[in-house]
């Protein structure tokens, strides 16, 4: 089964989440949160939402989260919206949705306060403090 409804490997989503955020802050990414959205739905686990500076930043750090996943975990995108606007990025692999925002699409729909019963997942081993949000 695929995705989180079976919560097949909790353990697998969370290594997801961490290495897309991780992907995300060394392309300069900044505001990363990662949220735990499994108390809340059954449709995925976690949301990495994050902000970048420019429709390029946001394709080329959505291009590398896609290539990461792919080469080091085997993790294949099943869809992806936004590439082309490039304002807000969608990327769902499943068991994980990753948002890439510029500032403005990110404050105009706050995703982080829609979803604020979510716990933030603790992100100080993966991205550099100023990265974080």
């Amino acid at each position: 089964m695929r995705g989180s409804v079976g919560r097949v490997n909790p353990d697998r989503s969370l290594q997801l989440a961490l290495t897309a955020a991780r992907v995300i802050a060394e392309n300069m990414g900044t505001r990363i949160i990662v949220l735990d959205m499994s108390r809340l739905t059954a449709m995925f686990d976690y949301h990495i939402i994050a902000t970048g500076t420019s429709s390029r930043q946001l394709r080329a750090m959505a291009d590398e989260v896609d290539r990461v996943l792919k080469k080091e975990l085997g993790e294949e995108l099943l869809r992806a919206d936004g590439m082309d606007e490039g304002r807000w990025v969608v990327q769902d692999f499943g068991t994980i949705i990753v948002h890439l925002f510029d500032e403005d699409t990110r404050a105009f729909y706050s995703l982080e306060n829609l979803w604020a019963d979510a716990e933030k997942v603790d992100l100080s081993e993966v991205v550099p403090a100023d990265a974080a949000g």
